[in-house]
C-alpha cells in the first residue's frame, strides 16, 4: 500500500478487454487510488457524469463507441471539460494520437506497459496541476513566474513585458504543463472569433515567446500543437 495521499484521487479506466481492466485496476489499488471501471463508451460516460474523476484512462480501439467519440463526447460535458484524459491503445502511428490530441487527450500511453511504468505515468499526470494550483492567481515554473491579476512575467526574477495576446497564449500553456494544447483549442481560447491568419498567427507569437523566454520551455508537437515544459 503506498504512503502517498493517493486515496484522493479518482481514477476511470476504461476498456473492452476485462483482464486489461482487472490487470490496471488492481495496480492502482494498490497505491491507494479510488478505481472505477466501465467495459464500453457509453457506460465510461454515465460513470464520468456520476463521479467526475480527475483522470480518465481511454482504450481508443472498442466497439460501437470508440475512445475518440468518447472523448470528444466527455469534453461536451461542462463538469467533464477539465477531467484529465490519458488514451491508452496498442496503436502507436501518429494519425490515431493526433485524432486524440484533437479531441482533447491530455496524454497517450501506448500499451502493453509494465505496471511500473504505468503507475509512474499516471502519478506525473496527476502531477501536472492540481484544484488548488489552478485557484492561484501566480504561477511559478522553472524560474518563470506569470501573475494572471497583474498581467506580469518574470523570468529568473526579472519582468518582462508581454502584449495582451502573448500573455494569454502563455498563461494557457502553462496553465497545464505538459499538456498538449492542438492548434485549433488555442486559437479559440486565445483568439476566440476574432478574424486571424490562422496557423501562422500563432507561429509568429510562439516564436515571440520564445524570444523572451528561452527555447527550453515551449515544445512543438509536429502537426498537432504545443506544449509548456519546465
Amino acid at each position: 500500500m503506498s504512503t502517498e495521499n493517493n486515496n484522493q484521487y479518482k481514477i476511470l479506466l476504461v476498456d473492452d478487454e476485462q483482464d486489461i481492466l482487472d490487470f490496471l485496476s488492481y495496480n492502482l489499488k494498490k497505491e491507494d487510488f479510488q478505481v472505477f471501471t466501465a467495459l464500453n463508451g457509453k457506460d465510461a460516460i454515465t460513470i464520468a457524469k456520476k463521479e467526475v474523476p480527475n483522470l480518465i484512462v481511454l482504450d481508443v480501439m472498442m466497439p460501437e463507441m470508440d475512445g475518440i467519440d468518447t472523448c470528444r463526447e466527455m469534453r461536451e460535458i461542462p463538469s467533464l471539460k477539465d477531467v484529465m484524459i490519458a488514451f491508452l491503445s496498442a496503436r502507436n502511428e501518429d494519425y490515431s494520437q493526433i485524432a486524440g490530441f484533437e479531441v482533447g487527450a491530455d496524454d497517450y500511453i501506448t500499451k502493453p506497459i509494465k505496471p511500473r511504468v504505468f503507475i509512474s505515468r499516471i502519478k506525473a499526470l496527476l502531477r501536472r496541476y492540481s484544484p488548488e494550483q489552478q485557484k492561484t492567481t501566480q504561477v511559478d515554473l522553472g524560474g518563470v513566474r506569470i501573475d494572471k491579476e497583474k498581467y506580469m512575467v518574470y523570468k529568473d526574477d526579472v519582468e518582462i513585458a508581454f502584449p495582451k495576446k502573448e500573455f494569454k497564449l502563455l498563461s494557457l500553456l502553462a496553465s497545464k504543463p505538459g499538456k498538449v494544447f492542438t492548434r485549433e483549442y488555442i486559437l479559440e481560447q486565445v483568439w476566440g472569433d476574432e478574424v486571424v491568419v490562422g496557423d501562422r498567427t500563432i507561429d509568429v507569437h510562439v516564436r515571440k515567446l520564445r524570444e523572451k523566454l528561452g527555447d527550453n520551455y515551449i515544445k512543438t508537437i509536429k502537426g498537432i500543437g504545443y506544449k509548456f515544459e519546465f
